[in-house]
């Protein structure tokens, strides 16, 4: 593949169209993966292989949280490797190809294993989901480091979120709109069926797309693109508290970012979609696609509106700004699901005929998830920012310990997702987990309430608090740039680091040709 030349003297290291539509589809190729499990691996376990539900719905935060402790070891792994094939792209393809072979030991190999053996399959089941877990790490970490080098331009990371949006939703939309029309046809999502042919599917989408990430990165991926110095980083596991505490900008994205993932992760879970199109509207079928359609489609002029936005005033106000119309637009969401009541019809939603219940809850609903799904994967850009000022702040280049400490904190808190709904449903009764044809039950009201609007609405609030005092603007990420762009050319120069951090500090300092 034909190398690009190093970056200009002075100049902004800018990614082709091409890198930048590409390698964000490495997270359309772990959340392919992770949509399978975070809505589905609990229906495996409870109805294919007969394992408790309280086990099969706890087993995935406890693998959330095991995900989020390998984090910190892994990223200080990628930030120490320096190999011919480059820094990020051995992580990518190796941890692609471990879920792929978990994949198959989880969801085929533990069903050769008698139902007598009820033990050796709770054993198999944890150890195969923490192969699962590693790959996924492997593979994932560098979606949020690998971007510190493929662009640094204030003009061009907005754009990473669009298109990062667009490589999720081609994995994980792909397996959202089909997983409906597979589970009517095939008995549902507790049968054996729905995941023979969901799991080869998943595995072929996700490897596809890892090729593509690999191709977008494969220039990118050089040792000239690696901070402000080629010094290879070995920072240590036990200095990490110690960058975090430094680190003011990242522990404020810490926070939001969690919010983000906790309101995704509970308000989009198939268990709550299944309660509240099926067994509370009656029509599962009926409304989950054109809803999530309706979604999707009211995404697309806000992702247009936050590009717009990032790149004017940066991506700290887009954050805020669209959130804040989340938040108003899911109180009306809100209000119109505590007016419905079991038989009523004119608070029920129908498409056909249509009526004023429905359009109402199309248009809120409509507009706060557009404006929050808009927003969803803002904060992964965003700790590229946050690795830069820890680059200008220490004049450290570490992306991997960067990028993990932020999902540390992302997954301990989005773990929690799966064992708040499968400890909802268990409290009111229920032992199986509901599916699109499971009828209404008494307490499903109040539960699908909390978790559909409840919940992503506080942590939309703690997302705008954590924001409050993040101080990366867009005028601040030039001043950093800028600054960091003197330093390595110094450095390349002969200046040691310590030289260049002490003779250029400020914006002012900077030559005109730097700004």
């Amino acid at each position: 593949m034909q190398q690009e030349s190093a970056p200009a003297v002075g100049s902004t290291n800018r990614a082709k169209l091409y890198q930048l539509v590409l390698f964000p589809m490495n997270n359309g190729a772990t959340n392919v993966y992770y949509i399978l499990t975070m809505n589905f691996i609990a229906y495996y376990a409870n109805g294919v292989l007969g394992l408790f539900l309280m086990f099969a719905t706890t087993m995935v935060t406890v693998m959330r949280l095991f995900d989020a402790l390998t984090d910190p070891v892994i990223g200080a792994m990628i930030d120490r490797t320096s190999t011919k094939f480059g820094k990020f792209r051995p992580y990518i393809v190796l941890g692609n190809g471990i879920m792929l072979i978990s994949s198959l030991l989880l969801y085929f190999g533990i069903r050769i294993i008698s139902a007598d053996m009820a033990w050796l399959r709770y054993v198999c089941f944890v150890l195969f989901y923490a192969l699962y877990v590693v790959g996924y790490t492997f593979q994932t970490a560098c979606t949020r480091s690998g971007q510190t080098c493929l662009t640094n331009d204030p003009n061009q990371r907005p754009l990473f979120t669009v298109f990062n949006t667009a490589a999720s939703l081609i994995g994980m939309g792909l397996i959202q709109f089909l997983a409906p029309v597979l589970g009517e046809r095939l008995g549902g999502y507790n049968s054996a069926s729905f995941f023979n042919i969901m799991i080869p599917l998943a595995i072929v989408v996700s490897a596809l797309l890892t090729c593509l990430a690999v191709m977008g990165i494969w220039e990118k991926d050089r040792p000239e693109f690696f901070g402000v110095s080629r010094a290879q980083e070995k920072v240590k596991l036990k200095e990490y508290v110690a960058i975090l505490k430094s680190n003011r900008e990242l522990q404020r994205l810490m926070v939001a970012g969690a919010g983000c993932k906790l309101a995704f992760s509970i308000a989009t879970n198939m268990t709550v979609l299944c309660m509240l199109y099926g067994a509370m509207m009656g029509n599962y079928g009926g409304l989950y696609l054109p809803m999530m359609i309706v979604g999707y489609v009211c995404s697309a002029p806000f992702f247009l509106l936050t590009v717009r936005t990032s790149q004017r005033r940066g991506q700290k106000a887009s954050l805020v700004r669209y959130t804040k119309i989340a938040l108003v637009m899911y109180v009306g969401v809100l209000m119109l699901l505590l007016f419905w009541k079991p038989g009523s019809e004119m608070f029920r939603l129908r498409l056909w005929p249509l009526n004023l219940y429905t359009i109402l809850f199309v248009l809120c609903f409509g507009i706060g998830y557009g404006a929050y799904y808009a927003t969803a994967d803002m904060p992964i850009p965003m700790v590229a920012d946050c690795s830069d000022y820890e680059t200008y702040r220490s004049g450290r280049y570490i992306p991997g310990i960067m990028g993990t400490l932020f999902s540390l904190v992302d997954k301990l808190v989005s773990s929690l997702g799966s064992t708040i709904v499968g400890a909802a449903v268990a409290m009111i009764g229920i032992r199986t987990l509901p599916d699109g044809n499971t009828p209404y039950a008494q307490g499903m009201h109040p539960v699908v309430v909390t978790l559909f609007c409840i919940i992503p609405m506080l942590a939309w609030i703690l997302t705008l608090f954590a924001m409050k005092g993040y101080t990366l603007t867009g005028e601040r990420m030039k001043e950093i740039q800028a600054v960091n762009a003197v330093r390595k050319d110094a450095i390349g120069k002969g200046m040691t680091l310590g030289e260049a951090m002490e003779t250029w500090k400020t914006w002012e300092q900077v030559p005109e040709e730097y700004r």
